[in-house]
């Protein structure tokens, strides 16, 4: 799965839901390559009904179509700063991503797991719905832009769809497929639900 250079992420169409699930796909044929699934424990998950799931943790799976585990994000408790930690199959950190504080356009950083800035992200006017992740030096390691599903599911449902692409001076280092295709999920999966109304593109201002 890990060896692509694009992926078609797309989230399941539900109305009354505790948990989220994305299917990752060849976004030319839109074959199913992958899923990603939030799983934040039975207690977690039951409390969710009765408190708002905002604050508390959660773990988020991405797998192959033979259910091996490629990498995991987590978000443990927070109150005004989210950290979410990105994990290979093994469990060993490779990064962890931090929202930063009082932007307008949302934008957080990615740290590597000796705490050395990696990338930022950043986005683009509101509607506009483009994410790129650039290196400090500002080299491009990829772009996340949101694929609309028609103006009825817009509206009523929040189902959404990206599509992921990464620079192809990046298509043999794991870590920052990983790394892209992690901040995809978060944007969309944990920042975004953090913010009352939804909102792809600011959300990312932090917890």
């Amino acid at each position: 799965m890990l060896e692509r250079t694009k992926f078609l992420i797309k989230e399941h169409v539900t109305y009354i839901k505790t948990t989220d699930t994305y299917d990752i796909k060849d976004p030319e044929t839109e074959t199913l390559i992958g899923q990603a699934k939030e799983v934040p424990g039975s207690l977690v998950a039951a409390l969710r009904w009765v408190i708002s799931k905002n604050f508390m943790p959660t773990t988020v799976e991405i797998r192959d179509t033979s259910d091996e585990l490629q990498f995991t994000l987590r978000r443990g408790w927070y109150l005004f700063r989210a950290r979410i930690e990105v994990k290979d199959a093994q469990g060993e950190l490779i990064g962890y991503f931090r929202s930063k504080i009082m932007t307008l356009g949302g934008a957080f950083e990615v740290y590597t797991k000796d705490n050395a800035l990696f990338a930022q992200v950043r986005g683009g006017k509101r509607w506009f719905f483009d994410y790129h992740l650039h290196t400090p030096e500002g080299m491009e390691i990829g772009q996340v832009t949101k694929k609309f599903g028609g103006v009825v599911k817009e509206i009523f449902t929040s189902a959404d769809a990206f599509l992921v692409t990464v620079n192809e001076k990046f298509t043999e280092q794991k870590a920052a497929k990983i790394l892209l295709l992690a901040a995809a999920i978060a944007v969309d999966m944990i920042y975004k639900e953090d913010k009352s109304g939804g909102g792809f593109v600011s959300d990312l201002a932090g917890g």
